[in-house]
């Protein structure tokens, strides 16, 4: 890949040139010493990949990514000192369209995570797969949990799936949802393991739903949002529990949105509601497609207001979407779907 690097401390850029140097595949395209110059040669000189650090002088990472998302498209990756420290800046970027972040290298230490991350980006830029495997219906079943305080399963299940500026999207929809919304909510965002819980805490400051971990051997209770997060797929068992298995192996993304989306199809017996959201690449595309076979209600959030048109595009391409949606609208038809609930019934 043809990689650039935006950083305003020399020893970081020699580290990172470095960690470059070690793979003949990569190669430094140019570098920059804040985000208003990364956006001037990025127009000149667009590269597969960016590594951008978030604080920085004239212009920071965050209003980089969203100008250079918005101005002249390319991957991007958070490489910044302490992504812990900085989470705030970290979920903003992501929401401006950033697929990834992970944590400056030193000399002699971080360099084979950094490399590890540029693999997994490069598959994902490169297409060399363009679709998950999707899930067999031979889904396993987990002891079951039972409901606190004699809560009741939900009879509404709905499933988002968000990439590249998934955060920002995630938050603005949850945000328009009140706290006795009657469906349960999984959402299959990609986001490296580390930032997980990060992810989830934030998105539950954000609105007055629970959001959690996804679970394993759970039934979905109504008002709650799972996130899943790990390095394992959440899928739908057979009796409509919320399950984590290591199959289908194989895929870019763990956990896939395509896998949980073809298990609803398969195994959700009661209403439910597919939703895809910005994001980078074709995941999640036939998953959607699969639920509106199905006799699921499904939408995509529209191009105008997608940080990433990739995979709502994908569905497009496929007609998977029974209604396509601007990112302000999304919240309003959930709340509106639940008031007219012929719209949930499996056709």
């Amino acid at each position: 890949m043809r990689i650039a690097i935006v950083n305003d401390m020399p020893l970081a850029v020699e580290a990172m040139r470095r960690v470059l140097a070690t793979e003949k595949r990569h190669s430094l395209s140019w570098t920059a010493r804040d985000g208003a110059e990364a956006v001037e040669k990025c127009a000149a000189d667009t590269p597969d990949l960016i590594l951008m650090d978030l604080i920085m002088p004239v212009m920071d990472g965050v209003e980089a990514t969203r100008r250079i998302m918005s101005e002249t498209p390319c991957a991007i990756l958070v490489v910044t000192a302490t992504v812990e420290g900085n989470a705030t800046r970290v979920y903003e970027a992501l929401g401006a369209g950033a697929l990834d972040a992970v944590e400056t290298p030193a000399f002699g230490k971080g360099s084979g995570f950094l490399l590890v991350k540029l693999d997994l980006l490069e598959r994902q830029i490169m297409g060399r797969q363009s679709t998950s495997p999707l899930f067999s219906a031979a889904a396993m079943e987990k002891k079951v949990e039972t409901p606190a305080d004699g809560a009741q399963a939900a009879d509404w299940l709905v499933a988002i799936g968000a990439s590249a500026g998934g955060p920002a999207a995630l938050a603005k929809v949850l945000a328009g949802l009140p706290a006795d919304f009657p469906g349960a909510i999984v959402i299959v965002q990609h986001i490296d393991t580390a930032f997980a819980a990060g992810l989830i805490s934030w998105l539950d400051s954000q609105c007055a739903l629970k959001v959690v971990a996804a679970g394993d051997g759970v039934y979905p209770l109504p008002g709650h949002v799972y996130v899943a997060s790990g390095d394992r797929h959440a899928v739908i068992s057979p009796s409509g529990l919320l399950v984590q298995t290591d199959e289908p192996r194989g895929c870019i993304y763990l956990p896939s949105i395509d896998v949980f989306l073809t298990s609803m199809a398969s195994n959700w017996k009661k209403a439910g509601t597919g939703l895809l959201l910005t994001g980078m690449g074709r995941d999640g595309a036939a998953g959607l497609l699969r639920l509106r076979q199905a006799g699921f209600f499904t939408i995509t959030q529209d191009r105008e207001s997608s940080a990433v048109y990739g995979m709502p595009k994908a569905a497009a391409e496929l007609n998977a979407a029974s209604q396509v949606l601007s990112l302000q609208s999304i919240s309003g038809q959930l709340r509106q779907l639940a008031l007219d609930k012929t719209k949930l019934k499996r056709r």
